[in-house]
């Protein structure tokens, strides 16, 4: 909040008091302004993605991506998400997907890139607020039933030990077999059902974090670490407020926020779970300091509040970097997304220095020469 700034950049609302002295936060965020000193934010972060795409590019992955006349994103390279890269070094657990996408819609670039699609995301676009939520990747449709579902596997088996005794490599077929495989066990594993019952939480509990999809979606997360996956993203919608700013944000987007984000935190730290899960509220970017003509923010990648919590990172209401009077650029040091990446994969216990390889052969650095933000980090 800027509250001493001018009525055209501090816009309408005012600052509240929060659970660390001397820090406030938004008055639509009552309930997040209790969770502040188990929050730690992060002001420092600057790219130069202007639109949706190229800057969920640099902040899905840490790399830019360049765009063309048209703003759209090209180039050969496409970099893994950051939950592709833990896929790729830690693997499955449980019988669950390392990573899961919770969102509506696909997140532009949330996807394995490079590494290929044995590392993207499993995708539940389902709602979590409705009664008849099912996953449909975690069930064997009633019209097939599980004898013959095994017939099934054990004929494609067969078929496979035949087509191996020509492939002398075998590699195109083993590379098949653990897809399949892992399609069977995300299918058939009891702890990938339980973790998808979210009816078998407490109402109350329901109810806090809110009857809504980002509500439901952010429980549905916290089961989901505790049964095994290890990482999750919740999309929120609805952001983009380039009119009608303070209206739509008043109502529904920050109650909606307001509920899932902070129970998440209280849950989580109830249950003994903050001080092993890593929990980020991010954007693509941030908004432009001074509202428009249409009383709305646009696109602003020069400034970006980024807030981290619990894995070892600096909470108590830490605040990392600090911007002008007028929200218009970091004061001080600059990171880049590089550097974002390397302190999220560090939190994460992820090897950051790693070399992988595209599909040229090309040597690429996961984070290209990233350093962790050492203040963000306990």
């Amino acid at each position: 909040m800027k509250p001493d700034a001018p009525l055209e950049y501090r816009g309408d609302f005012k600052p509240i008091a929060t659970s660390v002295p001397g820090l406030t936060v938004c008055e639509h965020l009552p309930k997040v302004a209790q969770q502040m000193h188990r929050i730690g934010q992060l002001r420092t972060i600057v790219h130069s993605g202007s639109q949706h795409a190229e800057a969920c590019h640099f902040m899905l992955t840490g790399h830019p991506q360049v765009p063309d006349v048209n703003a759209q994103p090209v180039g050969s390279v496409i970099h893994p998400c950051y939950g592709s890269v833990v896929s790729e070094q830690f693997g499955w657990r449980n019988g669950l997907p390392p990573t899961v996408q919770l969102s509506a819609g696909r997140i532009k670039y949330h996807h394995a890139g490079y590494l290929g699609s044995a590392y993207d995301p499993l995708r539940i676009s389902s709602d979590p607020s409705r009664d008849d939520f099912r996953v449909e990747d975690v069930s064997i449709p009633e019209s097939i039933g599980v004898v013959r579902t095994n017939r099934r596997r054990q004929m494609l088996e067969s078929l496979d030990r035949f087509q191996q005794l020509r492939d002398r490599t075998g590699g195109t077929v083993a590379d098949r077999n653990e897809f399949y495989r892992q399609a069977y066990d995300l299918i058939t594993s009891p702890a990938a059902k339980q973790a998808f019952r979210i009816d078998e939480e407490a109402a109350a509990l329901r109810d806090r974090y809110g009857r809504h999809r980002e509500g439901q979606a952010t429980l549905l997360a916290r089961r989901l670490v505790e049964s095994g996956v290890r990482f999750i993203t919740v999309e929120f919608n609805g952001y983009d407020t380039h009119d009608k700013n303070f209206i739509e944000l008043k109502d529904p987007l920050l109650p909606k926020l307001d509920q899932a984000y902070s129970t998440l935190l209280q849950d989580l730290a109830d249950r003994g779970m903050l001080d092993t899960t890593l929990v980020i509220c991010m954007g693509e970017f941030g908004r432009t300091p001074k509202v428009n003509g249409l009383a709305g923010r646009d696109h602003y990648p020069l400034v970006n509040s980024i807030c981290f919590s619990g894995a070892g990172a600096r909470m108590d209401g830490h605040v990392h970097g600090r911007t002008s009077e007028k929200c218009e650029h970091v004061v001080g040091t600059e990171n880049s997304t590089h550097d974002l990446a390397a302190t999220i994969y560090s939190l994460l216990g992820v090897d950051h220095n790693k070399v992988y390889r595209n599909i040229d052969n090309r040597p690429i650095l996961v984070t290209d020469n990233g350093q962790p933000i050492r203040g963000m980090m306990m």
